[in-house]
């Protein structure tokens, strides 16, 4: 075996290096990481589906982590181009701008939503989508990232989140927001189900 080759035969895969990378924040930093492993392959999609590819307006990500929703909005059609990316971790924030080249990779912190975008927005997004850990956050947290993506977003485009707990992250009640859900991911290790709001 020529040994270019055998070196390639050698490499971990990127998803085991993803798994890894995840793995080690999550042990540094538990309660910043949404999981202790990248979402799976039908959770990305299913939270994809949400996004309009029509539209030409951003799609803000919030914690992409290592980008297994990123990758799953761009096979669903979203521009890279349109696509602006809250990550908290810098060393994630390295990875994705190597991935993403075309993307706008924001390091910030998603739960002070308004000023990670400052400026970086060109129009009212067409969707914010989200993998970040809500239901370890106390529900004035959750209601003010809501809030503060409702203000980001376009009337009516959608905020959508996944979440691993039997209830909705934030609750479905809101005055003047529709909610809907999708059917719980088997699929998904552990199981998992995305919500989606929209400001009426």
């Amino acid at each position: 075996m020529p040994l270019q080759s055998s070196v390639r035969a050698l490499k971990k895969p990127p998803r085991l290096d993803d798994e890894v990378r995840f793995l080690r924040s999550w042990i540094e930093k538990p309660l910043h990481m949404g999981a202790v492993m990248p979402s799976g392959r039908v959770l990305a999609r299913t939270m994809a589906q949400y996004v309009n590819v029509d539209s030409s307006e951003p799609v803000v990500e919030l914690g992409p982590g290592t980008g297994a929703i990123t990758s799953a909005l761009i096979e669903h059609g979203v521009d890279q181009k349109r696509l602006v990316l809250v990550e908290y971790n810098p060393g994630f924030c390295a990875l994705l701008r190597d991935r993403y080249p075309h993307a706008k990779v924001v390091q910030g912190d998603a739960y002070a939503l308004r000023d990670s975008l400052w400026n970086m927005l060109s129009a009212p997004a067409s969707a914010v989508v989200s993998g970040l850990p809500l239901v370890t956050k106390p529900m004035l947290t959750r209601l003010k990232l809501i809030r503060d993506a409702f203000v980001a977003l376009a009337p009516g485009a959608p905020f959508v989140q996944f979440t691993y707990s039997v209830a909705p992250p934030i609750p479905k009640s809101l005055p003047g927001v529709s909610t809907e859900a999708s059917e719980r991911i088997w699929m998904n290790l552990p199981p998992a189900r995305v919500w989606v709001y929209r400001k009426r």
